[in-house]
């Protein structure tokens, strides 16, 4: 992801995989007592660099309360020192942010100001993690456990008896790049402070986070620091604060912290909303909401480790977006205004360019409530700020990453009914961002490259082009960005053409064909061109330029609107498949899947996007490719790269492939497990592939789904068995590939036949998903 990046998991990275497996928490998951949140292991991804975090949270909260071991975005598995348990966390992002007032438990004099130096040694035999809590025992004696509700993180520490137990509230040091910060002892239970900071891949921002700490004990010392200089007694300070307890006969402390990012008053509004209830109380309703919310999706089959990757990936999904109005309504808006929300809540931290591919269809699934008000959020971002986002932190863009994500995301949620009664306010917003460019004073950069991709179908590739804001320009990617301006225009035709503007639907679907521009019939490939119009970069479409992470072999098949189109430029079916083969290494696949994914499509440094002619099932514009082969008359290919690459999906800290992007490649593995997958990101087709599991039973909310779920039934599936015989829907045959959102709708039941060879269903022509037109 932008604003994150990727990884490469190689052999060896696996095999350290498996030695992991034991963590306590897959232990723990091995021992399930029925809970869904025993299948858990928040551990999964806290390894070679998918930069997930094991710390407590409830679905889509404000606060991630989580310890920070040195690395860049906060937890890393390989890692023994914490240096403190902060507030904020993004899971799976690539950039530092976050981290905002990390706090840890120490005894004897404070005489260390750097959260480096006094950090706290631990081990991994007595560390914990479930859905809602996390708990650690320091080498200190002291031992740890943190708990959250939706704007508060809680804590406890059970102390050594001794009479100078401290809390140690870091304000001056965060994973961002501190800006400035305070500090203020309120009175003898309660700390407030003020950060602001900046980062995120690049300089962005600033923006400030306010929080206030209560404790339920009073302090028999306190003190603050600025620098490395401290000051016992001192109220204010610019750096932190220490308060000291005496726990020779009660040896546990529990606090609460609250986190606003409007103000003071803010974060005080939330303490009384959350506070007040005991550690027990809370870690309880914790695990109660994880409950429900897993209870979403009940699945029948499969070997205990694939449950648990599973239900660990869907944990992930419900991490972000996160919560970002006070439980008084106000936000912060991108006009650094308060705003207030009237009868929805606020969500902010929008990784679109990842999550509009996946994490967006699967939330309008399972939490379509949600997922509605995250929508009216990007609509308020427009409305308050003066622009759509495209990668927001906060309150604040980051332009980070390319292209032009936020449509798609929008039309997900118009197609799947969540912007009822904001249509309009929706499309008038996307129109504005699909015709033209933010203003220079404004901070992001929307579609920067509009002028001249309206003007001759193409986003030129301008090497090294002066940056015009901080962030990604569009201009060092104009191939991949051209295909996803396209893109965007394909299905931004479709919500036009729904709402009754015809003549803006025959513009956008007319220049979702742009993708044709970039095409050199020398190569076979698509090509960057210049400001002239000229190809350029590299012939070899694996060593090609322009393109965002990724290559020509990697972004050729980012054309979900017109497929037919871009396989007749590339000579037809069979040359299509053909393509296809050998970008997923089809006759290794067969021979070992596993070894196949993980030495062939994973390889290389972290990191490494480039050179390469192979799928690379780790990054962003590789989701869908898998499914091509739906519309190539070949079906059963998808089951056997989709199987394959789920393999890359384990249950130990390794267990992700690369970086998660705020739940973008967890819901990647929910729906490809299942066997649904939203093929045309921003329309309202869901690709069939086989089921990993005998059956799935989806509780859907009947105000948004009115058949109240469905389920999916695959009876049999395996590694030997994995390929469609047939299928139906509600009893009747099913011959397409495809099943629509409307359909899904009214559906009860969609019944897989499987068995041992591919056999004659969703070959046809007629059977191959829609073309955009």
């Amino acid at each position: 992801m932008r604003g994150t990046r990727r990884t490469r998991l190689c052999l060896a990275g696996v095999m350290a995989a498996s030695a992991l497996i034991a963590t306590p928490a897959a232990r723990a998951a091995e021992r399930t007592d029925g809970h869904l949140t025993d299948l858990v292991n928040p551990f999964i991804g806290s390894q070679n660099e998918g930069n997930t975090f094991p710390g407590a949270t409830v679905p889509f909260g404000m606060v991630q309360l989580s310890p920070d071991t040195g690395h860049s975005t906060g937890y890393d598995y390989t890692q023994n020192r914490v240096r403190g348990f902060s507030l904020v966390h993004l899971s799976g992002v690539g950039c530092r942010i976050g981290g905002d007032l990390p706090v840890l438990p120490t005894t004897g004099e404070v005489t260390q100001t750097d959260y480096a130096r006094y950090a706290a040694g631990f081990s991994h035999a007595d560390e914990q993690a479930s859905p809602g809590y996390y708990g650690v025992g320091l080498d200190s004696g002291i031992r740890a456990e943190l708990t959250a509700t939706a704007r508060t993180g809680v804590q406890r520490y059970t102390f050594p008896a001794t009479d100078r137990a401290n809390v140690l509230l870091n304000a001056a040091q965060a994973l961002h790049k501190p800006v400035a910060s305070s500090v203020e002892i309120l009175d003898a239970h309660t700390v407030r402070t003020e950060i602001t900071g900046h980062g995120f891949c690049r300089d962005t921002g600033p923006y400030t986070v306010y929080t206030i700490t209560r404790f339920n004990r009073p302090f028999t010392a306190y003190g603050t620091w600025d620098g490395a200089a401290v000051t016992p007694g001192a109220r204010t300070g610019r750096g932190g604060a220490y308060v000291r307890f005496d726990t020779t006969k009660d040896r546990t402390v529990e606090a609460t912290t609250a986190l606003s990012y409007v103000d003071a008053r803010g974060a005080a509004v939330n303490l009384r909303a959350g506070g007040g209830r005991s550690f027990d109380a809370v870690r309880r309703r914790a695990r109660e909401e994880w409950e429900r919310r897993l209870a979403a999706v009940r699945v029948r089959g499969g070997d205990p480790t694939l449950r648990r990757t599973f239900y660990s990936s869907l944990y992930r999904s419900f991490l972000a977006p996160n919560i970002g109005s006070d439980a008084d309504g106000r936000y912060l808006g991108w006009d650094r205004r308060v705003h207030r929300a009237e009868r929805f809540t606020y969500y902010q931290n929008w990784s679109l360019w990842d999550t509009y591919r996946t994490q967006a269809q699967l939330l309008a699934l399972l939490a379509p409530r949600e997922a509605r008000d995250m929508a009216l959020s990007v609509v308020k971002v427009d409305e308050d700020g003066g622009w759509l986002p495209k990668w927001g932190y906060g309150p604040v863009e980051t332009n980070c990453m390319s292209g032009d994500p936020v449509t798609p995301f929008l039309t997900t949620a118009y197609q799947t009914g969540l912007l009822r009664g904001f249509e309009e306010r929706a499309y008038r917003a996307l129109r504005k961002n699909a015709d033209g460019v933010p203003p220079a004073g404004y901070p992001g950069i929307g579609r920067e490259a509009n002028a001249e991709y309206i003007a001759h179908g193409y986003a030129p590739f301008v090497k090294d082009r002066p940056l015009s804001k901080l962030g990604d320009s569009d201009y060092h990617h104009g191939a991949s960005v051209t295909l996803e301006y396209a893109l965007a225009d394909a299905v931004l035709a479709q919500m036009a053409r729904g709402l009754g503007h015809d003549a803006d639907a025959a513009r956008y679907a007319a220049r979702s064909r742009n993708y044709r521009t970039l095409f050199d019939p020398s190569t076979g490939f698509f090509r960057a061109r210049d400001a002239s119009g000229a190809f350029t970069g590299p012939a070899d479409p694996a060593r090609s330029t322009g393109f965002h992470e990724g290559t020509a072999w990697q972004y050729q098949w980012l054309v979900p609107q017109d497929l037919p189109g871009m396989i007749d430029l590339i000579g037809g079916t069979r040359a299509a498949n053909e393509r296809l083969d050998t970008f997923f290494a089809y006759d290794r696949l067969l021979a070992d899947p596993a070894r196949t994914a993980r030495e062939v499509w994973v390889h290389g440094d972290a990191y490494d996007y480039y050179n390469a002619d192979k799928y690379n099932p780790m990054n962003e514009p590789d989701l869908v490719a898998p499914y091509t082969y739906l519309a190539t008359g070949q079906p059963w290919k998808t089951t056997d790269v989709v199987h394959a690459a789920l393999t890359l999906f384990t249950d130990g800290p390794t267990g992700m492939t690369g970086n998660d992007d705020l739940g973008t490649m967890s819901a990647w593995n929910v729906l490809s497990s299942i066997g649904l997958f939203p093929i045309q990101p921003g329309y309202n087709t869901w690709g069939l592939s086989t089921p990993v599991f005998d059956r799935v039973d989806l509780t859907l909310d009947r105000r948004y789904w009115p058949g109240g779920g469905f389920t999916v039934t695959a009876p049999g599936t395996s590694a030997a068995d994995r390929y469609v015989q047939s299928v139906r829907t509600d009893g009747r045959p099913h011959a397409r590939t495809y099943l629509t959102t409307d359909a899904l709708r009214s559906l009860r039941t969609v019944a897989f036949t499987v068995g041992p060879r591919p056999s004659e269903w969703g070959t046809s022509p007629q059977a191959a998903p829609p073309v955009l037109k």
